[in-house]
C-alpha cells in the first residue's frame, strides 16, 4: 500500500519577504529574505536581555533598520513548541505567534525548535563553514547529528529519504550522563544536579563548564569560584590548572555524548558541533580528548572511527537552514501541523 506523504513543498508557499530569526538563551539574530533566491540580508546579532519580547527586538533591529517589509515569519526558538505560545527554556521571552502576526502585520509564522532549524542546513554548509575534527568521509544520504552546548544543550538529527531531508528535533539535551573513569566517580559526588539529575545540558553549556569546575575544585581542596563559562575563560588566561583539567573534561564529556547519539542514528553522515561554546575553544578541539572519547564505544568502535565528526564555523546555521526551508520548502518534509500560525490563529 501507497501511502501518501505530505511534504513541505506541498503546503501553501510562504509570502515574501521572509523574516528569519533564530532566538537562543543569550542572543537573537536575525536576517531578511527579500525574495526566493534572493542574498540574505542580515542584521546585527542581539542579547535578548536588552528587549522585552521578541516584538520589540524585532521592531528595533529589523524594521526600523529597513524599508522592507516582511510577510512571513520563520522563528527558531530554543524552548519546546506547545499549544498557542513558546517559553524559551533559557530566557525570559515568551512568544506567542498569533499576537506577532498582528502586531508586525505578518501573513504567516512558522515556529522551529532552534537545532531543528541548524539541522536544516547540514546538507547545504559549505566547506569554508565547518572544520572537520576526524573521522572518515560523510555519506551523504546517512542520518546526520548535531548537538551544541550554548546557554543551553541542543541536540536534533536529520534524515534522508524520498528525495528530501526530515529534521527531527527533541529534548535530547536533557538525557542522562553518567561517569565513567576514575576520575568522574572522584568528581561526580561534587556536581551540583539539577532537579535531582546530571544531564548533558548539566555539564555541557556555560554554566555547565563553571559546573565542572567548581566540582574538580571541591574534589581537590580548591577555590570553586567559577560561577559561569566566562569565568573559566577567564582562568585559562591566568594559567589555572583547574580550568585546564575543566576544558578536557568538557570535551571528554561532550565526546561520549555525541558518539552515544551517534550510535542511535548510526549517523555515517557525520556529527556536527554547534552552539556558542565549542568555537570558543576551537583551537584546543583537535587536541583534546574529545574524538577518543566519541570511538570509545566497544563492541563498535570500528564503526565510530569512521564516523566524522565536523565543528559549525558558520556564525548563524539556524538562519541559513531555516532559509533554505523557505527557499526550496519541496527539498524537505516537515510536520507543520501546531506550529504555522496566521492573523486569525493555527492553520496546520
Amino acid at each position: 500500500m501507497n501511502i501518501p506523504r505530505r511534504r513541505s513543498g506541498d503546503i501553501r508557499p510562504l509570502s515574501f519577504p521572509v523574516l528569519i530569526a533564530d532566538i537562543g538563551g543569550t542572543n537573537a539574530r536575525m536576517a531578511v529574505l527579500p525574495e526566493a533566491h534572493a542574498p540574505l540580508r542580515d542584521f546585527p546579532t542581539i542579547r535578548t536581555s536588552d528587549f522585552p519580547d521578541f516584538a520589540t527586538a524585532a521592531e528595533a533591529t529589523v524594521l526600523d533598520a529597513t524599508s522592507i517589509m516582511p510577510r512571513s515569519l520563520l522563528i527558531a526558538l530554543a524552548g519546546p513548541i506547545t499549544g498557542d505560545h513558546v517559553k524559551l527554556t533559557n530566557a525570559e521571552w515568551d512568544v506567542h505567534p498569533i499576537a506577532l502576526c498582528q502586531r508586525l502585520n505578518l501573513d504567516t509564522v512558522i515556529a522551529f525548535n532552534d537545532f531543528e532549524a541548524l539541522a536544516l542546513s547540514l546538507p547545504y554548509l559549505r566547506d569554508d563553514q565547518i572544520q572537520q575534527v576526524g573521522g572518515g568521509e560523510s555519506l551523504p544520504r546517512s542520518p546526520r547529528v548535531v548537538i551544541g552546548p550554548g546557554t543551553g544543550l541542543g541536540v536534533a538529527a536529520l534524515v534522508y529519504g524520498d528525495k528530501c531531508y526530515t529534521p527531527l528535533a527533541g529534548e535530547g539535551g536533557h538525557i542522562s550522563i553518567g561517569p565513567e573513569s576514575d576520575r568522574d566517580f572522584a568528581i561526580w559526588p561534587n556536581l551540583e544536579r539539577f532537579h535531582g539529575r546530571i544531564t548533558g545540558e548539566t555539564l555541557l553549556s556555560g554554566r555547565g563548564l563553571a559546573r565542572i569546575y567548581r566540582a574538580i575544585a571541591r574534589t581537590d581542596g580548591k577555590d570553586p569560584w567559577c560561577t559561569q563559562g566566562s569565568d573559566v575563560n577567564e582562568a585559562l588566561v591566568m594559567g589555572d590548572v583547574v580550568a585546564e583539567e575543566a576544558v578536557d573534561l568538557f570535551f571528554t564529556y561532550l565526546g561520549r555524548m555525541a558518539g552515544d547519539l551517534a550510535l542511535i542514528a548510526l549517523a555515517k553522515g557525520g556529527v556536527y558541533l554547534g552552539g556558542g561554546i565549542v568555537p570558543r575553544f576551537a583551537d584546543r578541539l583537535a587536541a583534546s580528548s574529545f574524538r577518543a572519547a566519541f570511538e570509545a564505544k566497544a563492541p563498535h568502535s570500528d564503526i565510530m572511527r569512521e564516523i566524522p565528526t565536523f565543528l559549525i564555523t558558520e556564525p548563524k546555521p539556524a538562519v541559513a537552514g531555516m532559509a533554505s526551508f523557505a527557499t526550496l520548502p519541496e527539498r524537505f518534509a516537515l510536520d507543520l501541523s501546531g506550529r504555522r500560525f496566521g492573523p486569525e490563529g493555527l492553520e496546520g
